[in-house]
């Protein structure tokens, strides 16, 4: 089945039945790598099934999403053999969800997103296509470096010591984002810089109704003499077109301790308010806090544009759309009436 493609599907870039040189650049080492994948779709042929059982073995990566590993071998991606190291993770279609034949094309639109329109430091990502047509998503490993040795690479439930062992089967639901901070705080030296980038990323999270921003989707990355930063963002994902979830994915919300604003009291949920309280607790400067909030509250058009060149349905990019909508609504509105 051939895969009708008119922009591009790293970039979304208009005008391109394949990847623009920018995107092979950033995400293929500048390699003419073909959107389409040397693989039947695993749901026709049970070859290509055994061969995809057999590589999740190997990838440690951890999530409900199925995930594989994959290689660039000269300009040609496949999947990893026994022992070799990895350097792709590749998404097919998950299974269990509503409309999972949409959650690749989501996860791509919601990452490129992140990137292109609030210049939040992203994995490389882009859309590729098995041979009958059906969409995955593909990532670049940024842990590991170009000699096939890993970065130090730490998520946030490991920096909090919770397991399902010690903390039950939810245990990377079982936080608040207040208390990612402090461990950000307490194990990056650079945290003023960094807290900021934590704060876009959550208010990031609450504007595209990524229900799923638990603790193993936040990490730190060694980047020299031991010193830690915030890992590129990964696991994007409009998780409401899928499933009924909550507004924030750690139990306790925002804040620790059963803090609760007067905001939040009076409507239910996170709006201004909450956040500038929220940025403040945490070590962000007000003028910088309001600054970053009113990046995230002011409807932007490339949103909608990139919406509408993404490979969604256009019943889905339509409600993206609408979510997105409401969302900047909430962060507009201010219990105290000062905006």
């Amino acid at each position: 089945m051939k895969v009708e493609i008119y922009n591009c599907p790293g970039t979304l870039a208009e005008g391109h039945s394949t990847y623009t040189t920018a995107c092979r650049k950033r995400l293929f080492e500048g390699k003419k790598v073909s959107h389409i994948l040397p693989y039947r779709s695993p749901q026709l042929s049970e070859e290509v099934t055994e061969l995809f059982i057999e590589n999740r073995k190997r990838i440690s990566i951890s999530g409900v999403q199925e995930k594989l590993s994959m290689v660039l071998e000269k300009n040609r991606l496949r999947l990893t053999h026994s022992g070799e190291q990895g350097t792709y993770i590749l998404k097919p279609i998950p299974r269990d969800l509503k409309l999972v034949e949409q959650v690749p094309a989501n996860e791509h639109l919601t990452m490129q997103i992140a990137r292109q329109v609030y210049k939040i430091n992203t994995a490389e990502n882009a859309l590729i296509f098995f041979q009958d047509g059906s969409p995955a998503y593909i990532t670049r490993r940024f842990d590991i470096k170009s000699d096939g040795t890993k970065f130090g690479l730490e998520d946030f439930a490991s920096l909090a010591g919770k397991t399902k062992d010690n903390a039950g089967p939810d245990f990377k639901y079982r936080y608040s984002y207040e208390e990612i901070a402090v461990l950000l705080r307490e194990f990056v030296p650079a945290w003023r810089v960094e807290v900021e980038k934590l704060f876009a990323q959550i208010l990031f999270n609450y504007l595209f109704h990524n229900g799923d921003a638990h603790l193993k989707n936040f990490s730190l990355i060694e980047v020299r003499d031991g010193d830690y930063l915030l890992s590129p963002v990964y696991d994007l994902i409009n998780t409401r077109l899928h499933v009924a979830d909550s507004d924030m994915a750690l139990e306790d919300g925002l804040f620790s301790h059963d803090y609760e604003t007067d905001s939040f009291a009076a409507n239910g949920y996170y709006a201004y308010d909450d956040f500038l309280e929220f940025a403040l607790k945490i070590g962000v400067q007000e003028k910088r806090a309001i600054r970053l909030l009113d990046t995230f509250r002011t409807a932007n058009p490339e949103v909608e544009q990139l919406t509408q060149r993404s490979f969604l349905s256009e019943e889905l990019k339509a409600q993206y759309l609408t979510l997105y909508r409401d969302r900047i609504k909430r962060l507009n509105y201010s219990f105290s009436g000062k905006l």
